[in-house]
């Protein structure tokens, strides 16, 4: 299992840059894919980013490609979000997420671990 932990966030000037970081504890962090969720006040949690074991590849949503990198430090147990060129519409809660693959008796299921949150702001 693994324990996240955001940090980073903040309130900033639209155009204005922030970076996110997500600390993880555990046993196997260098196993787990990562990514980054926001959610905004009264909307559904979105996809934001993720990032593969190694940091090899890195998947992006559309509303945030061009702006946002994600990155991760295997060494340090920790993964990233540089996030340049805000808007006031990234204003959101943003979530760190570890994922690994589980098998139960023969059949794989994807493992969850959600951190608390850190609150971005992003003033027009």
């Amino acid at each position: 299992q693994v324990q996240l932990v955001e940090s980073g966030g903040g309130l900033v000037q639209a155009g204005g840059s922030l970076r996110l970081s997500c600390a993880a504890s555990g046993r196997t962090f260098s196993t787990y894919i990562m990514g980054w969720f926001r959610q905004a006040s009264g909307k559904e949690r979105e996809f934001v980013a993720t990032i593969t074991l190694t940091g090899g590849n890195t998947t992006y949503a559309d509303s945030v490609k061009g702006r946002f990198t994600i990155s991760r430090d295997n060494a340090k147990n920790t993964v990233y979000l540089q996030m340049n060129s805000l808007k006031p519409e990234d204003t959101a809660v943003y979530y760190c997420l570890a994922r690994t693959r589980v098998v139960i008796t023969t059949t794989p299921k994807d493992l969850d671990y959600w951190g608390q949150g850190t609150q971005v702001t992003v003033s027009s």
